[in-house]
């Protein structure tokens, strides 16, 4: 444990909070706490979740963009959230299969990247579940769910306890945010 991991895990607290909120700050606090987990997540040997960080650096700016313009609303109107019928997940999660089996292939082949598969499955898992989140998409708190719980074991098992235990209390926000999104369905 670093003081740069304290501070990365502090404002991706708040990232969650905040997006759990609604609250556009929220993306700021998703820009700097990434930029710190680039260098943090390389040093473990984690070099897709490395990668993954410059992307989330990205996602905030894009969902930075699409809440503070309101999914082509007029200025002023908030994105509101959506469902997607059981039909539209068949897509991301073949896609989601595929990506991970080929990038841990390459992994295991010519990098000495720890866990290949598992660092491969909760990249591209993240990145089409953030992407999910910057449209406001309702399931992507189940697509949390599942990659965060995977994810507690990869960082524990690379000495990063510290953001262990933040995605171990990311699975309880989870559940926070899908019932405050929800019911900001039915408002």
């Amino acid at each position: 444990m670093s003081g740069w991991e304290i501070v990365a895990v502090v404002l991706l607290i708040a990232y969650l909070v905040l997006a759990i909120r609604q609250n556009i700050l929220c993306w700021p606090a998703a820009i700097i706490g990434s930029s710190i987990y680039v260098a943090l997540m390389y040093q473990a040997g984690l070099y897709m979740e490395s990668a993954l960080q410059f992307f989330y650096i990205g996602m905030a700016i894009y969902g930075w963009f699409c809440w503070q313009r309101g999914q082509g609303q007029s200025k002023g109107h908030q994105l509101p959230v959506s469902s997607w019928p059981l039909a539209f997940h068949i897509l991301p999660l073949v896609a989601i299969a595929v990506l991970t089996m080929g990038s841990g292939y390459l992994l295991t082949g010519y990098t000495n990247a720890a866990l290949p598969y598992l660092d491969s499955f909760t990249t591209w898992g993240a990145i089409i579940t953030t992407w999910m989140v910057a449209r406001k998409v309702l399931q992507n708190w189940h697509y949390w769910f599942v990659i965060d719980s995977v994810s507690v074991y990869l960082y524990a098992s690379r000495g990063l306890v510290l953001t262990a235990l933040l995605f171990c209390f990311y699975l309880l926000l989870i559940i926070l945010g899908y019932r405050a999104w929800r019911k900001s369905m039915s408002a």
